[in-house]
């Protein structure tokens, strides 16, 4: 990570635009109109947690790269989790910015909950060894989420 592009949480650069749609069959549609074709994914999460309770989510989710900004479609197929609880409040639409960070990842979240960022979503996969989270930005910086994705 470039210091110059880091600020003073050291988060760096946005490396992903995350978007929550109720049906990737017809977001693809719109949105391969504007960034080109998306790689499309099921995956099942097990063992997340989700404001601190065990959470499995099942997810369809597709993949673009725009440039150096990946985007991404997340559609909720199973689960209680962030983006259900943004499509029931807000509909479809931009979900969260991702930032990626070097290991480990569990520093940054105290950090950040120190000021006063909530985790909403924590998940450590084994292999390979990654882990991600989503936290909700202080009502000041809008209540906003955003992704950490720790990255070797």
């Amino acid at each position: 990570m470039h210091k110059e592009l880091a600020g003073r949480l050291g988060l760096g650069p946005i490396d992903q635009v995350a978007y929550a749609v109720t049906s990737l069959d017809r977001a693809l549609k719109r949105y391969e109109a504007i960034f080109g074709p998306f790689e499309v994914m099921d995956t099942l999460m097990e063992g997340c947690m989700v404001r601190g309770r065990r959470v499995d989510i099942r997810l369809l989710w597709a993949i673009n790269r725009s440039g150096p900004v990946e985007v991404e479609l997340i559609q909720p197929v199973e689960g209680e989790y962030a983006v259900t609880e943004h499509l029931r409040t807000h509909g479809e639409g931009l979900h969260h910015v991702r930032f990626r960070l070097p290991p480990p990842l569990e520093p940054k979240l105290e950090q950040l909950r120190g000021e006063g960022f909530e985790t909403l979503l924590y998940k450590r996969f084994e292999q390979p060894p990654v882990a991600f989270a989503y936290l909700q930005t202080p009502a000041e910086l809008g209540g906003s989420v955003i992704e950490l994705l720790e990255t070797f």
